[in-house]
């Protein structure tokens, strides 16, 4: 069985999160650490795109600037997310892809059965949608969205999961919300999406931190660990050249 090295709870801006993602896949794959698994903040709040996505196109630019909104590219495909500082918890798992199924749908079911164990302990019950996404087992609606990317043997999979939302300043965002049929797509996302605030509003960010812990660690062994020094020299070089840069967030 594999030993895993959990990152406690960190903030970041947008630049060194995805860094420090790409950091670890690098020294996962060269065998300097073990197997990953992080949680973390964004300050400022930020939007992500997909690899595949166009900036352009997705994202209010303008809008983020005057609010103080980062804006990032990831490595992993899927759509646009805004990450609020107060509205949600983000995870990575970085390990060796052999450690998971082949199946990508499977490789989830794994990792996103953490989170449903972390919520479970919170008396949520949740359930996998395949292709990436939690769900309500009631209703149906969206407390979690995950992507994933396999490059060079090392699996990368990132997530939220969703503390509270604010449905109308995530459109203000992206383009979509620029749009006259704004207020109707807002009414239709609220009705898809929840949070921990909506469904346990005693419940605090540091609990539905502290379960989490105990969902993704559960069955493991593993240890508190920190990012070695070489890791973080590569992230800091990361941020600034490759996610902080127009070259690369505006690829598309």
């Amino acid at each position: 069985m594999s030993k895993w090295r959990v990152i406690e709870m960190q903030t970041h801006d947008a630049f060194m999160n995805m860094a420090l993602d790409e950091a670890a896949c690098e020294a996962v794959a060269n065998r300097e650490v073990a197997p990953t698994i992080r949680f973390y903040r964004w300050s400022p709040s930020a939007v992500s795109i997909g690899y595949f996505q166009s900036l352009e196109d997705e994202v209010a630019t303008e809008v983020c600037k005057e609010k103080g909104v980062d804006v990032v590219r990831r490595r992993t495909g899927g759509g646009a997310v805004y990450h609020d500082y107060e509205g949600e918890i983000t995870y990575s798992v970085i390990a060796p892809e052999a450690l998971f199924p082949k199946g990508i749908i499977d490789s989830y079911h794994v990792i996103c059965g953490w989170i449903l164990d972390g919520l479970g302990q919170l008396g949520v019950e949740a359930e996998f949608k395949p292709i990436n996404d939690i769900v309500l087992a009631e209703n149906g609606k969206k407390i979690s969205g995950n992507a994933q990317t396999r490059r060079g043997g090392v699996l990368l999979q990132h997530g939220t999961i969703l503390f509270k939302v604010d449905v109308p300043k995530m459109f203000s965002l992206l383009k979509v919300g620029q749009e006259k049929i704004a207020d109707k797509l807002i009414a239709a996302v609220e009705d898809r999406v929840t949070s921990i605030e909506q469904l346990k509003p005693d419940v605090s960010m540091g609990e539905l931190y502290l379960s989490l812990m105990d969902g993704f660690t559960a069955g493991k062994q593993w240890d508190k660990g920190d990012w070695t020094l070489g890791e973080m020299e590569r992230a800091r070089l990361l941020a600034g050249e490759r996610y902080g840069s127009e070259k690369w967030n505006s690829m598309r």
